[in-house]
């Protein structure tokens, strides 16, 4: 029992990485979730957009870029941009592998992200966009102010739990060999435990990521219950009948 104790919770092997962990792998993995989100989001409202495309040929390619960046394994998509992309001459980052593994995880976050806003825009109700449409908005506006707001705030909660995906994905750029003052947590803790033989490291790094994850977990729950009241809440509320005069103010009305 002493052995494995010392093996996974061994004090002074915690003391002498946690400084590191919470200086440089710590700023560096929400850094990497951070951004990787950011790309995620923005390519994934364009696949999104894609996906509900009336075109066939336009959404086959969204369609396929999805499928296969769901169906790979996360390791392997790292391994191919990161590591592929420069042996192959394309460098859009030069020799930083920061950027190769923020735009790694970005691309596995697109494929899921655009599943998740093409579900929330769907869930809007038609009548929304047909009143947007009927005050004079062409279909592009009608769905940049209208529907797609209301689509995002119905699946805030999943959104909110990719970035907790995305946190933990990034440990996957360890793969990439990053310079001392980019090592996110995880390639930290190794370093760590294959000097010392010793996984106390990696306990201490897995502590770090419940720091980050845990809350962001209760807050996803949190969102949840908190639309899921306000769904049936206006579901109870009967709404007045729009008159002549208050039919233009009325059309628009967001859903609580």
């Amino acid at each position: 029992m002493n052995g494995f104790f010392h093996a996974f919770f061994d004090l002074p092997d915690m003391l002498a990485v946690l400084p590191s962990l919470l200086t440089e792998g710590l700023p560096n993995t929400l850094l990497i979730a951070a951004l990787a989100v950011a790309v995620g989001l923005s390519a994934g409202l364009v696949l999104a957009s894609l996906l509900l495309s009336s075109r066939w040929w336009v959404r086959v390619w969204a369609r396929c870029y999805v499928d296969v960046f769901r169906g790979l394994p996360a390791i392997l998509t790292v391994s191919l941009v990161g590591l592929g992309l420069p042996a192959a001459g394309v460098r859009p980052f030069g020799r930083d592998p920061l950027g190769y593994a923020v735009l790694a995880v970005g691309m596995i976050s697109a494929a899921y992200c655009a599943e998740i806003l093409r579900a929330g825009i769907q869930s809007v109700p038609p009548g929304q966009s047909e009143a947007a449409r009927s005050l004079g908005l062409s279909y592009s506006a009608a769905m940049r102010l209208v529907v797609v707001p209301q689509g995002i705030r119905n699946v805030l909660p999943a959104l909110t739990g990719q970035f907790i995906v995305d946190v933990k994905e990034s440990s996957l750029v360890y793969l990439l060999g990053l310079a001392v003052g980019q090592r996110e947590l995880f390639f930290i803790a190794s370093e760590q435990q294959a000097a010392t033989y010793n996984s106390s490291a990696l306990v201490a790094a897995g502590v770090c990521y419940l720091v980050i994850t845990v809350p962001l977990t209760h807050l996803v729950n949190r969102l949840d219950r908190r639309l899921r009241r306000g769904s049936a809440r206006s579901r109870r509320i009967p709404r007045p009948m729009p008159t002549a005069a208050a039919g233009t103010e009325n059309a628009l009305e967001i859903q609580v």
